[in-house]
């Protein structure tokens, strides 16, 4: 097996149709494939051999697409790395997997630094000038390679993509899929979709993020589906492109999915979009009502996280349930269990663990920290959540996210959800802040939908109407804007980190919007 193989399924059944669509260019299934085995003879040229680590510290632009599947081609590891990361970062997530080459872009080379990467021996530009004597230019290395070649044969636990998260130590793991994780997850997740041929998907999810290269790139491929590829989320851009383009299938995070009802999107034309999809982070019930309300279509959910390649559950089309995450996808089982790791009676909180062939070979050199989270076979999620007595699960909220206000536990998710009620509220994020008597309060960071002038008051009345006396904010703050990665989840650690700073009387200014928007590395 490879995952490579349905590049090259593509080419066999649908050598002329479009796989990527990238600004005016597109690429034929059989263009792409070549492309891709032009890469792969390149790399073994350059000494690349099965098991080696490439990096690609590049944007949503078609070469990450073409030396993506060109490294798998070859049996070497692919290693997404964050295009907003900096020279620190990048030569750490480098340093840790031994990364052997690079492909960036001209800009994306200035936060490489040499002196501190002793295990990197290539450098390739995709993308701009190639102005150091050491570096590649990718184009042109690949363009005099054979464009013959078949992807090698792989075994289920071959290591074929390493994809970097946030370390509860304070520094990046990798989680490391292997090919039988990631074909059997785009398989599950392609059928639970309904995905095919036909379909045309829209891709402005960080291809190095899970979410964007699984369940959208290599599911669309793997269905012989067409890519709209955008370099980054843009908004007007994303609108456009769905008439122009006439996407069927959408993928979004919540807080794109609340902008769009934000927005004034009478002037674009819909039609064509069959069906949408929201992951990365829980989507407010709220929200998922009034968008059925204006586009007479569910926002069908799924759950997951990277290091279960990363599909685990789905809310399906035949019993959709508003505010679950649905159930285990095919070939994949999900429980609730208490601090003991026991399982908990349907109704009550515990936190979502996952077993089966999904869950990742662990964490790249760090043995300790995967036993911590992979169990007796049973990946530890980190996120709280119940299951109904139909086995749908709903989830409440991440441990590490938890509020505990005098002994009581608060989960922020279940705080938004009553506030998006609020009719003037267009965007809201909930975190915990110290307090010295308490331990930690409530406090909410609010965007006001446009021309509303709501008060502070307004909302603690409002919230004292729907929920316990302790669970309301304490503190309401309004903001132009709340900062978010670059998949569109909102970053609370940013939130809390400012407030402390403030609280010190630092001078840390609080990051916006950028967040999503900026990949232009």
């Amino acid at each position: 097996m490879n995952i490579a193989d349905h590049i090259e399924r593509g080419h066999r059944l649908f050598p002329h149709k479009a796989a990527i669509i990238y600004e005016d260019k597109s690429y034929t299934y059989k263009h792409l494939d070549l492309l891709a085995n032009r890469t792969a003879n390149a790399l073994r040229g350059l000494g690349i051999a099965q098991g080696d680590r490439i990096a690609l510290f590049l944007p949503n632009i078609p070469e990450f697409a073409i030396a993506y599947l060109g490294i798998l081609k070859i049996g070497a590891i692919a290693v997404s790395l964050n295009v907003m990361l900096k020279s620190g970062e990048v030569s750490y997530v480098l340093n840790d997997c031994t990364a052997k080459a690079i492909v960036t872009t001209e800009s994306g080379r200035l936060q490489l630094e040499e002196a501190n990467l002793p295990h990197l021996q290539h450098i390739l530009i995709a993308g701009g000038a190639v102005d150091n004597d050491n570096d590649i230019d990718f184009a042109a290395l690949i363009d005099n390679c054979s464009p013959c070649f078949r992807a090698v044969k792989m075994q289920w636990q071959s290591p074929a993509s390493i994809v970097y998260t946030s370390g509860t130590t304070g520094f990046p793991k990798g989680a490391t899929l292997s090919h039988g994780n990631i074909i059997t997850n785009i398989f599950a997740h392609s059928r639970c979709c309904k995905m095919n041929h036909n379909d045309r998907l829209l891709l402005y999810v960080p291809l190095f993020h899970c979410f964007g290269q699984n369940a959208i790139f290599n599911a669309g491929l793997n269905v012989c589906a067409t890519i709209i590829l955008q370099r980054r989320f843009d908004l007007e851009a994303v609108l456009e492109s769905i008439g122009k383009h006439q996407v069927t299938m959408f993928f979004g995070v919540p807080t794109v999915f609340i902008r769009l009802l934000n927005q004034d999107t009478s002037k674009y034309n819909f039609s064509s979009l069959r069906y949408y999809f929201s992951a990365a982070a829980p989507m407010p019930v709220e929200i998922a009502h009034m968008w059925e309300e204006k586009y007479q279509k569910v926002i069908h959910e799924g759950y997951g996280l990277t290091e279960a390649s990363p599909c685990a559950s789905y809310n399906h089309n035949f019993q959709y349930k508003f505010g679950s995450i649905g159930v285990p996808i095919q070939n994949v089982q999900m429980q609730i269990v208490d601090a003991n790791g026991n399982s908990v009676s349907p109704g009550e909180l515990g936190e979502i663990v996952i077993k089966g062939p999904n869950v990742m070979i662990g964490y790249w050199n760090r043995p300790q920290e995967t036993q911590a989270v992979i169990k007796n076979g049973w990946l530890h999620s980190g996120d709280i959540g119940r299951m109904d007595e139909e086995g749908f699960f709903y989830i409440t909220d991440r441990l590490k996210d938890m509020i505990n206000v005098s002994g009581f536990k608060v989960y922020p998710t279940e705080v938004e959800n009553v506030i998006y009620q609020h009719h003037a509220v267009a965007e809201v994020a909930v975190y915990g802040i110290p307090d010295p008597i308490k331990g930690e309060i409530v406090k909410a960071n609010i965007v006001r939908k446009i021309g509303s002038q709501m008060s502070q008051s307004e909302i603690t009345n409002f919230c004292s109407q729907r929920m316990a006396k302790y669970k309301i904010p304490h503190q309401v703050q309004f903001v132009n804007s709340l900062p978010k990665n670059p998949t569109g989840k909102v970053m609370k650690r940013f939130l809390c980190e400012h407030d402390s700073a403030v609280n010190s009387n630092l001078n840390i200014p609080l990051l916006q919007d950028e967040y999503l928007i900026s990949q232009n590395t």
